[in-house]
């Protein structure tokens, strides 16, 4: 081994960097009043100083690689094995290349630990900020168990109030509401339509009380709606007769579809007779007859007796003092009764309007 590779050879001053002098240089004191002008010159330099030192040692450390070369040739030209020189080379160049990367590093480790305490402090306070926010952000173990326990609650609640209002009469029907009614009774309405007591009201058969209410015959139209909490609603609207026919078993009601809905003892006042061997809804004579004695002007229906057809064409209406108005078919029947009414102004038997054109008084 050759001097200039003894680990306890002693380096020159200029080679030694600040940690091998004892750290002599940065062991001066600075007066606590030194500016931060100071602080930066002094900074500056001491990372020039290292810069210098690492630079030396570099060049240290390649020359004494350089003279290992040349003392291992000399060996080699001894007659030593071409093995044995090669192995000397190779462990002359990984001492000097760890020399250098130790110098390095202790260099940068002295400019590192160089660096003002205020940017360190802001590092570091840095950090715990961050780790506090990570805190805070996080949620502890026992609010993950409140919410899933709020989460759970909800769910079973909901399940339980569905339950509750469409299986259980917790909402169920309590009492039946019948308006409308006149000629029938609400007693005849609640039996027809069987509203089941305590039933759940989202799931009452509204349609099917409303089909068995409008079954009656003297029901024009119903309809059927729930009053919450607990009550449903029944409105009726009853049909009106326009006429009667005089049968052997009693007296039937017409309303203004032509329906027979009701028979009674006695003839109400005020109705016309319909001249007709039956009335329903689906027979055209009835139909005709019905809307004929509705287009009248209510002035002269007032004085209406009777109405007879014995086709739908061929509609006539008996008047008190022994009247007549040949009316004809249900066509036009606007124009007809305004020539009727002016028809009536003139005295007369017969008024004839079924050709409103040429109508006639006789």
């Amino acid at each position: 081994m050759t001097e200039e590779e003894r680990p306890d050879r002693r380096r020159p001053a200029s080679e030694q960097t600040g940690s091998d002098r004892g750290g002599s240089d940065w062991s001066v004191s600075e007066p606590a009043d030194r500016s931060a002008s100071d602080w930066s010159d002094r900074s500056e330099a001491d990372r020039a100083t290292s810069d210098r030192v690492a630079s030396d040692r570099y060049g240290s450390d390649r020359s004494a690689g350089e003279r290992s070369d040349r003392a291992g040739s000399e060996r080699s030209a001894s007659g030593r094995p071409a093995s044995d020189r090669v192995g000397s080379d190779r462990a002359a160049a990984q001492r000097a290349a760890a020399r250098s990367g130790a110098s390095r590093t202790r260099s940068e480790r002295t400019v590192s630990d160089r660096r003002p305490s205020s940017e360190r402090t802001v590092s570091a306070r840095g950090r715990r900020v961050e780790r506090g926010r990570t805190r805070r952000h996080r949620p502890g173990r026992g609010k993950i168990i409140r919410r899933r326990v709020v989460a759970l609650a909800v769910v079973f609640g909901t399940i339980g109030l569905f339950y509750g209002v469409y299986f259980t009469p917790l909402l169920g029907v309590r009492s039946v509401e019948v308006l409308g009614t006149k000629d029938l009774s609400q007693k005849q309405v609640l039996t027809t339509a069987a509203v089941p007591s305590g039933a759940p009201m989202l799931t009452i058969d509204l349609a099917g009380i409303r089909d068995r209410v409008a079954a009656l015959a003297r029901v024009a139209s119903v309809n059927v709606s729930r009053s919450w909490p607990a009550t449903v609603r029944i409105d009726v609207a009853e049909r009106v007769a326009v006429g009667v026919i005089k049968q052997p078993d009693g007296v039937h009601l017409v309303d203004h579809t032509g329906k027979d809905f009701a028979t009674v003892s006695s003839e109400p006042a005020g109705l016309p007779e319909l001249d007709l061997p039956r009335s329903d809804a689906s027979d055209p004579t009835a139909v005709a007859v019905v809307r004929v004695l509705l287009a009248v002007p209510d002035k002269i229906r007032a004085e209406v007796l009777s109405v007879a057809a014995k086709s739908p064409n061929s509609v006539v209406l008996t008047l008190s003092a022994g009247r007549q108005v040949r009316w004809g078919s249900t066509d036009d029947s606007p124009r007809k009764a305004a020539v009727l009414a002016a028809l009536m102004t003139q005295p007369g038997k017969i008024y004839d309007v079924s050709s409103p054109q040429l109508a006639t008084i006789s």
